[in-house]
């Protein structure tokens, strides 16, 4: 039998609050919206204006580093080996109810604890990744270590961005995202998936396919003290146009975002209060991930001077620029959710053990509405002045000398509406 505070754990951990993880909406937080919007908007234009006047030539751009890159640390391929089979021994071997805590490792530590690992240690899930280890074994039993057929350059990312979505699906409108047989289910697929490819495709496929992968490999692009998969302090907005432009990269990043802005406004007492609906769910999840690509697609389309194949690669050149405003969202919407909440999940995966029956859940940013409120609208901020930042030194590079200036207007003014969206949801749904 559990303590009384290991089981308060526990109750916690069945929350829904924790399975389907919105914690953007916030009306008690002590920030007045109208000002938090009109000073992110100044803040996001002044930006503008002064890349306009001063930043006349690119100055982030450069070759990607040409060097082949080293080989995976075996000594992290073993760590990542252990974590595995401890999150998914407790999920699938642990107790069949919504506390098991192999639930909270999918959704907290690894889904949002991925962004700051991969800000603070590069493309880390390259190396930690049981998946690759896998297929590296097994491409050496079979004598094919880069599978038995070529992954088509034609299918970009497209895979990715479906296991993305099936996966932000599972967590965001699926009915049972805390069913512990609805997650081994999705775990189970989801294993399949990249086991399976990556036998057939080759570790190209785990590339191009998984998403904690890709994700990590997006966020990483972002780290100031890792470049590539080499440790040292840089600027981190000259390795991010280095992001690879792929078929489906719009996609990919537009779900993400999507995602994110759908699960603040899931979370809105309108949205709360009325008759649930898988359908409805799935259908606005959906249109909020349409909405952002076609939106970004038509901002960057939408210069002259250019020929039409040119206007057409435009979005996938200046896709790069959308992933610190990804990664803001992310901290705003996620940051107490992975100290506080996160502290829970390690607490019933520690359970057996018996090491953590004493232990309580240190809520220090809940309980200091001024400062999470500050961190929201400053991560926000800042994630879109380094997004106006690295489109502006971008489109210098690509958008003919004359069109330089005007071909930027339709992205600030896209930027400022998801600098609008993004505050409304966290302060005022």
């Amino acid at each position: 039998m559990l303590s009384g505070a290991a089981g308060a754990v526990q109750a916690g951990l069945a929350q829904p609050g924790l399975v389907q993880h919105g914690v953007g909406g916030a009306t008690d937080l002590p920030i007045p919206f109208f000002y938090a919007v009109v000073g992110a908007t100044w803040a996001l234009t002044i930006s503008f204006a002064v890349l306009a006047l001063a930043w006349r030539t690119p100055r982030l751009q450069g070759p990607a580093p040409t060097e082949p890159e080293p080989p995976r640390r075996p000594w992290l391929a073993v760590v990542g080996m252990v974590l595995t089979l401890w999150f998914v021994g407790e999920l699938f071997l642990g107790p069949d109810e919504s506390a098991n805590g192999g639930i909270g490792a999918l959704y907290v530590l690894v889904w949002v604890g991925l962004v700051p690992l991969a800000l603070l240690a590069g493309h880390v899930w390259k190396d930690l990744s049981p998946w690759r280890t896998v297929q590296w074994a097994l491409g050496r039993l079979t004598g094919r270590p880069d599978g038995f057929v070529r992954l088509p350059d034609a299918w970009g990312v497209w895979p990715g961005v479906l296991a993305v979505f099936a996966f932000v699906w599972l967590e965001l409108a699926s009915p049972e995202a805390g069913d512990i047989t609805t997650v081994r289910t999705w775990v189970a697929l989801y294993v399949g998936w990249v086991v399976i490819g990556g036998i057939v495709a080759g570790p190209r496929w785990l590339d191009r396919a998984d998403p904690f992968d890709l994700y990590s490999s997006l966020v990483a692009h972002l780290s100031p003290f890792v470049q590539g998969r080499r440790t040292h302090l840089h600027n981190p907005l000259r390795s991010l146009p280095h992001v690879p432009v792929r078929p489906g990269l719009v996609a990919l990043i537009a779900t993400l975002l999507g995602s994110t802005a759908f699960d603040s406004f899931s979370a809105s007492q309108p949205w709360q209060s009325r008759s649930p609906s898988v359908l409805a769910d799935t259908l606005v999840l959906l249109l909020f991930c349409v909405v952002a690509a076609l939106a970004f697609q038509a901002a960057a389309r939408a210069t002259g001077g250019v020929s039409r194949s040119e206007r057409g690669a435009l979005p996938g050149l200046l896709a790069h620029s959308l992933v610190p405003i990804v990664v803001g969202y992310i901290f705003a919407h996620y940051l107490s959710y992975l100290l506080e909440r996160g502290q829970g999940v390690v607490f019933a995966l520690l359970r057996p053990t018996g090491w953590a029956d004493d232990a309580s859940i240190a809520y220090f940013l809940s309980s200091r509405p001024d400062l999470l409120a500050t961190l929201k609208v400053g991560f926000v901020v800042l994630g879109h002045v380094l997004a106006v930042v690295a489109a502006h030194d971008k489109a210098l590079e690509v958008l003919p000398r004359s069109h330089r200036l005007t071909g930027q207007l339709a992205m600030l003014l896209l930027m400022v509406d998801y600098t609008f969206t993004g505050i409304y949801l966290l302060l005022s749904v």
